[in-house]
């Protein structure tokens, strides 16, 4: 993938020198969104139609208008839209996240996970 010249990593802190990100996978999270948008795997709209509709649903059932629903549906989402635009299998996305569970579980405390 290519990168586009005028691109800004997200930022890890606000103006105030807050946390903008509570944990490390939302901000990665967001970070492949604007990579698959910039590369054209997705477009911008199917992202936002797709975010915005599960948003209202993830409301409309019952969960809390906060950070962690945001997240929570943004992942989803990316899973969904990997698998039907990027072509990408349930089945790889479930074996990646295996393959990240056991690191992290094979990981001593303070040390970076590592496939």
């Amino acid at each position: 993938m290519t990168q586009n010249s005028t691109h800004k990593p997200l930022p890890f802190k606000d103006l105030d020198g807050l946390p903008v990100f509570a944990q490390e996978w939302q901000a990665l999270t967001l970070a492949m969104v604007d990579t698959l948008i910039t590369n054209r795997f997705i477009e911008p709209s199917t992202w936002s139609e797709a975010f915005g509709s599960a948003l209202s649903r993830a409301h409309a059932s019952g969960n809390l208008d906060d950070m962690d629903t945001y997240y929570a549906v943004a992942l989803a989402t990316l899973e969904k839209l990997m698998t039907e635009q990027c072509k990408v299998s349930e089945a790889e996305i479930s074996s990646k996240k295996d393959d990240w569970k056991q690191a992290y579980l094979r990981t001593p405390h303070g040390h970076p996970v590592e496939l």
